[in-house]
């Protein structure tokens, strides 16, 4: 604990630091509670678009092995672009899926294998999931680390800082209670002693 001066002036000093810590953990604890709901909301969410993922697998695995016939599924379908935008959750920024936009060019029927317009669906649908999943994972990321931070916070105000500041309020006003009966003591004292002398005079 750090040394505090056993003053008047270090009273106030301590109780204004008690009252902005009692003042700001409550803002902090709402944070928190915030951060928690939206942390577990985007962990359901990211766990829900793994399943999805895992069930467009699941049903491309039958005619995987297609893909080894040498077609440039690239040339028929690619992401042009992933428009995403700036969230803000709690105070904190985290990125949004706004479209994916694919490049499609149409297979020629005749010199394409019949299934290659179920690849570049299933293709196409496989990256949107990936995409939208990654864009998840890195705001649960983001999340999760304001999560870390505010819950460190919480408990310095409330293991740490309010209680240091009740001790020292409790410190300062003993020495300062104490202080006053010893002025009250020595000013009884001195008066004596002048009664004494006016009566000796």
């Amino acid at each position: 604990m750090a040394r505090i001066k056993l003053t008047k002036n270090e009273l106030k000093a301590q109780r204004d630091a008690l009252r902005r810590f009692e003042r700001y953990l409550p803002t902090l604890q709402l944070k928190k509670q915030q951060l928690q709901l939206e942390v577990r909301q985007l962990e359901a969410q990211v766990e829900e678009l793994r399943a999805r993922e895992g069930e467009r697998m699941k049903a491309v695995s039958p005619w995987v092995k297609l893909f080894s016939e040498p077609v440039e599924l690239e040339r028929f379908c690619r992401v042009r672009e992933v428009a995403r935008e700036e969230g803000n959750i709690a105070g904190v920024p985290v990125p949004v899926l706004r479209e994916v936009t694919f490049a499609r060019e149409a297979p020629d029927p005749f010199a394409t294998p019949a299934w290659v317009d179920d690849a570049v669906e299933a293709l196409e649908a496989l990256w949107r999931l990936r995409i939208e999943r990654e864009i998840a994972e890195t705001g649960l990321e983001r999340l999760s680390a304001e999560l870390r931070t505010t819950n460190q916070r919480v408990n310095l105000f409330e293991k740490v800082k309010i209680p240091e500041a009740k001790e020292n309020l409790r410190r300062i006003r003993i020495f300062l209670g104490d202080q006053m009966t010893a002025a009250v003591a020595r000013a009884k004292i001195a008066k004596g002693k002048t009664a004494q002398r006016v009566e000796a005079a």
